[in-house]
Formats: C-alpha cells, structure tokens, sequence
C-alpha cells in the first residue's frame, strides 16, 4: 500500500530567496514596505518582479501621530471612567458632565482611529471589517 504524506503542497509560490541584511537594512525596508502599504514579503516582490502578487492585500500605513493622540485619549477615557466608578461606590450620583465627557473622548477616539486608518466617516460606516 502506497505511503500518504499528507496533504499535497497548494501553494503557488513554493520557491522561496533567501538573504541577509543588517538590523539597518532590514529596518530600511520595512519602513518602505509600510510606506508602500504592503508586507514585506509583497513589497520586494513587487519591487523586483514589478507587482506584488495578485494576492497581496494593501495595508493602512500606520500613523505613528494620530496613534500616539489615540493613547492620550484612552488615558483621559480610563481616568473618567474611574471617576464616575468612584463616584458611584461612594453613593453619590456622578456628575453628568463628567459622563458627558466620556462620551465625548471615546467619540473623539473613533475618529482618530478612522483617521490612523486613512478612513473617512462614511467608509467606516460600509466596511464590513473584512478590508473588503
């Protein structure tokens, strides 16, 4: 009885380049890969062979200054969410403007994050989260 080895290889691309870089170059071409929108993998590919692939997916380039504003603005929510939890556990009503300004920071923070992902309002609205 013949040996089965498993699921046979599907894959299309199953030659694979090899090389070394230094820290530096390897940070080089991962800055221009995100810069590019891509993976690493697809940004040589298609800075060599022209194209990267009929497969590869665009990435959102990462805004490094809209994510830090998105850090200060989880802080300020965390900081009013333990306000009004204090407030509460000592049996006082929190007071409304502080809820209101909780509301406001997590409004603000959705628009940075559309805003880090190169989105518009109404984009976000009719992505189905799938990047399709």
């Amino acid at each position: 009885m013949p040996k089965d080895n498993g699921p046979k290889e599907k894959r299309q691309r199953n030659r694979r380049i090899d090389f070394r870089l230094t820290e530096a170059e390897y940070a080089e071409v991962r800055r221009k890969a995100d810069r590019a929108g891509y993976t690493v993998g697809a940004y040589v590919r298609a800075t060599v062979l022209g194209s990267p692939g009929p497969r590869a997916q665009r990435l959102p380039p990462t805004n490094k200054h809209l994510l830090v504003k998105l850090l200060g603005q989880l802080g300020k929510i965390g900081s009013n969410i333990n306000q009004i939890a204090r407030a509460i556990n000592s049996g006082k009503i929190p007071p409304v403007p502080k809820i209101e300004e909780a509301i406001q920071a997590l409004l603000d923070m959705d628009k940075l994050v559309m805003r880090a992902l190169g989105l518009s309002p109404d984009q976000a609205d009719n992505d189905d989260g799938q990047g399709q």
